[in-house]
């Protein structure tokens, strides 16, 4: 866990902007956000590098504005991974008991073994989530250390990336003069920031529609069961609009942010829009209703799409807290109705939760992730000179993988 005092800094590094977002842990753990950075990005697309030099330009800009809110020098984050090559699966690892009852080692040796699957070379395990464990023949276990038994099994979630995609982040940041300090799966960290315990308990899909991609991770019984990553976000709706009203493509994204709306059932038939012309044309006068009837059937899909990997993860039914939406996209209007008529259950929009200091600044949906990821850098065991004060230098332990795991197990359920 972090000390009260220090600073931890997470790094969104997203398809239309970069995010830093700086927090200071005080006492109790409670977190004080004290520093926010924004900028456009032009070198990530669908959440992947593109252009190395645009991104590292984007990254300096976020941090340096966080930097002058928050009064220090930032040297360190945790930043976080997305994007459509994020592949995840279930596993279960298995274990003997030494001395009769469960111990740390055992944990380690039980995880450890979980992790132990064969992966293709180009990727990498980012995160693995234990769902429950197994002493002997009982199950449902959330803390095992202390029970005795003969067998310790473990059911775990295990997401992966893409490792020259993590490789490019982590190059990004280090040109920008940061040192990261661990990379952290995107879906988990805007889980950590949004979802309340009462929700993952019961079942709950968190949704997070970004601008490339929408992230999806299904939580039953209080432990990630599924997760995936669709290759389809606010972007694709942005390109649906400049094309279906012949404008350009920064004309399209203004558009959609004023006017925008999920469903077209929810907006007057009789109101005018002003669009923008390209070659020099003079702007053009269309319904409302035309920009959401091209809106409507992309949103429309990326429900579907939703549904789907909730079908397959094979707990569509026991879902009792429904869905929660979050990203940029979240803030349209209509996209509760929607959800809830596509998916049949409760829709809400998910914003950062539990956290200080400048929280109207972060509360919209579009910082969950950032946020996520400064929660998850508080929990971690060690994580001394994630930001400098005043230029002091700190040494980071980081604490191992496995000394992470047990802190995990120790405050989870």
């Amino acid at each position: 866990m972090a000390r009260v005092g220090e600073i931890i800094v997470g790094l969104d590094i997203g398809t239309t902007q970069v995010t830093a977002v700086a927090g200071e842990v005080k006492e109790g753990g409670e977190l004080d956000i004290i520093g926010v950075g924004v900028a456009p990005s032009n070198g990530i697309s669908k959440s992947v590098v593109v252009n190395v030099n645009e991104t590292c330009a984007a990254i300096k800009k976020a941090i340096h504005e966080a930097e002058l809110m928050a009064g220090c020098t930032v040297n360190a984050v945790f930043a976080g991974v997305s994007g459509g090559h994020i592949k995840s699966f279930n596993n279960r690892g298995v274990a003997a008991i030494g001395g009769g009852e469960v111990g740390e080692q055992d944990v380690h040796r039980v995880i450890e073994n979980a992790r132990a699957v064969q992966i293709p070379s180009d990727r990498l395990i980012v995160a693995t989530v234990p769902q429950e464990f197994l002493v002997d023949d009982n199950d449902g276990i959330k803390q095992p250390i202390g029970i005795a038994g003969g067998t310790l099994q473990v059911n775990v979630h295990i997401i992966t990336a893409r490792r020259a995609n993590v490789q490019n982040i982590i190059q990004c940041c280090e040109r920008a003069g940061l040192h990261v300090l661990e990379v952290f799966s995107d879906l988990r960290a805007s889980s950590l920031a949004v979802l309340e315990a009462d929700e993952k308990a019961l079942g709950v899909v968190l949704v997070d529609i970004g601008s490339g991609t929408t992230d999806i991770a299904v939580f039953h019984n209080g432990a990630l069961v599924h997760s995936a990553v669709l290759p389809v976000g606010g972007d694709q709706v942005t390109n649906d609009i400049a094309i279906g009203l012949r404008t350009g493509t920064a004309q399209a994204e203004a558009i959609k942010l004023r006017y925008g709306c999920a469903m077209v059932s929810m907006v007057d038939e009789t109101e005018d829009i002003e669009v923008p012309s390209i070659g020099g044309r003079p702007a053009v006068q269309r319904k409302r209703t035309l920009l959401c009837e091209i809106i409507e059937p992309r949103m429309d899909e990326i429900y579907r799409l939703v549904e789907r990997e909730v079908q397959a993860s094979n707990f569509a039914d026991v879902l009792g807290s429904g869905v929660v939406v979050c990203g940029g996209t979240a803030l349209m209007p209509g996209i509760v109705d929607l959800g809830e008529e596509v998916l049949g259950m409760p829709v809400r929009i998910g914003k950062p939760r539990e956290v200080g200091g400048l929280y109207d600044v972060v509360k919209a949906p579009a910082f969950s992730a950032a946020v996520g990821l400064v929660m998850q850098g508080v929990g971690q065991e060690d994580t001394s000179g994630t930001a400098l004060v005043g230029g002091t230098t700190s040494a980071n332990n980081g604490g191992t993988f496995f000394d992470k795991i047990i802190d995990w197990v120790r405050q989870s359920f």
